[in-house]
């Protein structure tokens, strides 16, 4: 089986699955990352277009564009540069993710690090973030939103290395550092293309809160499904987050031998369960937040998105 083989999973890179007003820009978001990291450096643009052309779930640049049109915005293709920046913040950090957690696979395809190893595959995570500068630069103090979630990004990473080297992983800490990895930068692609599409404040604060309650409960899943799947089945390395005593799970036991939590929760469901149901609860707290927003083929696309980030498989 292959990741696409899934029964119900998130789309991948294509757009069919979008509505007819967002496809064009969507489609626009992958030729921008693509020229955006051309370099005479041949390494860099290279391995940039390598984790680049893997695909992905492209959950984030969505966000942005779905936000965009759900708030009456008239043109998506001009949020077409924001949404690929967002997501090329994203692609960086797991560029970089891949280095600290010795990840060998990535998005179905041997990762940057594997190929090019750990000095090139940094020097790739930094270019990433250095060409969402140039993506951004037109966009004056939406710069700061973006940079904002960047900052979290950053602080939340470490904020967990630091937890599972104090052997302080509890929930609370758990639950403070996928606010700020994960959630902080799905929070800006609602706001971002909400702001982009002249939304009214409310609208604009009710895609805030339903992009960092959608983040909350992908980074929940994303934990469940690094102890339950296996590599082929995520396109990436799996098993890394137990082994590392961090993710969901960690938080039952932090200082339980890894081989004995993982038995323990994988027989009796318990972690995995509860997960699940948290989740479910943050994906039906941001849907909630769209009665802010007026009937449309977008909103019903969010709303789409968000369940379907409950029942990926991958």
């Amino acid at each position: 089986m292959t990741i696409h083989d899934t029964a119900r999973s998130l789309p991948a890179t294509g757009s069919q699955d979008l509505p007819e007003v967002v496809r064009a820009a969507f489609e626009r978001v992958e030729s921008l990352m693509d020229e955006v990291v051309d370099s005479d450096v041949v390494v860099l643009r290279d391995a940039s277009r390598h984790i680049l052309s893997a695909g992905g779930k492209r959950v984030r640049p969505r966000l942005v564009l779905l936000a965009f049109a759900a708030v009456g915005g008239e043109n998506p293709m001009m949020a077409a540069p924001v949404a690929a920046a967002v997501e090329l913040v994203h692609t960086a950090s797991v560029v970089h993710d891949d280095i600290n957690d010795h990840g060998v696979v990535r998005r179905g395809r041997p990762s940057v690090n594997a190929i090019w190893g750990r000095t090139f595959a940094l020097l790739t995570g930094d270019f990433l973030f250095t060409k969402v500068y140039e993506l951004m630069a037109p966009f004056k103090d939406l710069n700061v939103i973006l940079a904002d979630a960047t900052v979290a990004l950053v602080e939340g990473e470490t904020l967990q290395a630091s937890a599972v080297k104090d052997n302080n992983f509890t929930r609370e800490v758990y639950y403070k550092i996928i606010a700020l990895k994960t959630a902080a930068l799905f929070r800006s692609a609602g706001e971002l293309g909400a702001r982009l599409g002249d939304g009214s404040d409310e609208q604009i604060q009710a895609l805030a809160n339903f992009g960092f309650n959608v983040g909350l409960a992908f980074q929940i899943v994303d934990d469940v499904l690094d102890l339950t799947g296996d590599t082929e089945q995520l396109g990436k390395t799996a098993g890394i987050d137990l082994e590392q005593g961090r993710g969901y799970a960690a938080t039952y036991e932090p200082d339980a031998a890894v081989t004995a939590l993982k038995e323990r929760v994988l027989k009796g469901g318990d972690a995995i369960g509860e997960a699940r149901e948290q989740a479910q609860g943050f994906v039906d707290m941001a849907v909630a937040e769209l009665d802010a927003l007026p009937a449309s083929e977008a909103k019903d696309a969010l709303i789409g998105l968000a369940h379907l980030i409950v029942e990926r498989t991958f």
